[in-house]
């Protein structure tokens, strides 16, 4: 009997237009009666609090992959293992020697450059200014990296882009091997967390303090960051739309995409029987 179904939001529950299926939002509802429910996302908690409104959940939620765990229901990172301030400020110098755009997540803001703009970034700022100020997704544009840096309580994640062979360059430099957890979000585009960091490693520890085991876990993604958690969990459902490498991982593919109601099937099937 599984306790425990971990989701993932983009490209997952999430349609390509960032909404969520009327079946999958119904199906996930009904789940939280019988079982634990929880987000793993390589999202900022700001950036993933409208969906767990609309999703009316309770739990906590896992963010920037694994980096932290975000209690909603008191405003409190529960869990974390933030990127050193000294390695945050190094790697900044690095990524701009690299002439890479870079996003960078502290406490509660997405910042990025108002000298180097990154277009997803500009996308991303115009969708949460769809929501109230009260949920709104925090995305602010800065003049400096190193500033923020300095201000913050905790850095979370970073996230480069640039030419594919300079964004390889980067993620195979050796000091950013060995500080730096990189994971491909996009052909040109990495997330860097802490090393250690995957979503894999904290649904673990999330589970175990629930006082269950892999066995009692299905967890549901699409992405090379999804892949740590698919092999952790007794059963790894990838996504229809998920590449072959990350269906290689799975035990179980999703016989549609993210923009149809085939994730909800599943989850009936698994949880409700």
């Amino acid at each position: 009997m599984y306790k425990v179904l971990a989701l993932d939001l983009d490209g997952t529950v999430l349609t390509d237009d960032h909404t969520i299926h009327p079946e999958v939002k119904q199906a996930i509802q009904a789940a939280q009666q019988q079982c634990h429910v929880v987000i793993v996302t390589g999202r900022h908690h700001t950036a993933a609090k409208p969906y767990y409104l609309e999703l009316g959940l309770n739990t906590p939620i896992i963010c920037c992959n694994g980096t932290y765990v975000y209690d909603y229901q008191n405003d409190t990172v529960l869990q974390y293992d933030a990127i050193a301030k000294d390695d945050a400020r190094k790697f900044i110098d690095l990524a701009t020697q690299y002439q890479m755009k870079m996003v960078l997540y502290v406490t509660d803001t997405m910042n990025y450059s108002k000298h180097n703009p990154i277009v997803y970034m500009e996308a991303l700022e115009k969708w949460a200014n769809q929501y109230p100020e009260s949920i709104r997704p925090q995305i602010h544009r800065i003049d400096s990296f190193h500033q923020l840096v300095e201000q913050a309580d905790h850095v979370w994640k970073f996230v480069v882009e640039g030419v594919p062979s300079s964004v390889e360059r980067l993620s195979e430099h050796p000091w950013v091997k060995e500080t730096f957890n990189g994971e491909f979000s996009w052909s040109n585009r990495i997330d860097f967390a802490a090393k250690g960091n995957s979503k894999g490693k904290r649904l673990a520890e999330y589970v175990a303090n629930l006082g269950y085991d892999a066995n009692h876990v299905i967890a549901i993604g699409d992405n090379h960051n999804d892949i740590s958690m698919l092999t952790y969990a007794g059963l790894g459902v990838a996504m229809g739309n998920a590449d072959d490498t990350v269906k290689s991982h799975a035990q179980q593919i999703c016989q549609t995409d993210n923009n149809s109601d085939g994730i909800a099937h599943l989850i009936r099937q698994k949880i409700q029987g």
